[in-house]
């Protein structure tokens, strides 16, 4: 089991698996995890922490969804594959290499199929995982609460939208906080 260390926003990547457009009305709380993973892609801007996203056969299941992408930064890398797992796709496992990020934060769909095969994928090469529970879900939601059980068990850190950016802050003052704050209110 890893230690839990604070994210560093020099260390830091955030992952956005699989939230689109045909996929995403079929989890539960559905408006949840838009509504983080929105905010997330935004923070990456006003942090500078790279943001890479991922889409799921997207010829069938649609792209990624518009409250998410009309908020990336521009230098985001949105990244198609079949496999479950993003490190099984090798241009989403080059782009997670290439960040040199040792914390990856997580949120997406489903949370039992490609977040777990991914956090824990992620953990076995040695990086410091954080999975967004308020920014994950499934189809049922059982399947969710299995899973955050799941990943901790393992060593995945499970945290909160809120806690992570507030890590990644570490004062409140300055032009950062400011435009954080407002995300999240």
């Amino acid at each position: 089991m890893q230690h839990e260390a604070i994210l560093r926003k020099k260390d830091t990547l955030f992952l956005i698996i699989d939230i689109q457009e045909r996929l995403l009305p079929a989890v539960a709380d559905s408006d949840k995890v838009q509504h983080t993973a929105g905010i997330l892609a935004q923070a990456a801007g006003f942090l500078n922490i790279p943001l890479i996203i991922s889409e799921q056969y997207p010829k069938g299941l649609g792209p990624t969804v518009p409250e998410i992408t009309g908020n990336i930064p521009e230098k985001t890398q949105i990244i198609e594959k079949s496999t479950f797992s993003c490190l099984q796709t090798e241009a989403l496992n080059k782009a997670i290499k290439a960040s040199m990020a040792s914390q990856i934060v997580i949120c997406g769909i489903e949370s039992h199929i490609c977040v777990t095969q991914t956090a824990l994928d992620l953990s076995a090469t040695g990086s410091q995982v954080h999975v967004l529970a308020d920014g994950i879900s499934s189809r049922n939601p059982l399947n969710t609460e299995y899973t955050l059980t799941r990943l901790a068990r393992a060593g995945i850190i499970i945290s909160n939208l809120e806690s992570a950016l507030f890590e990644l802050l570490v004062e409140a003052r300055g032009d950062e906080f400011k435009a954080i704050s407002k995300l999240i209110k």
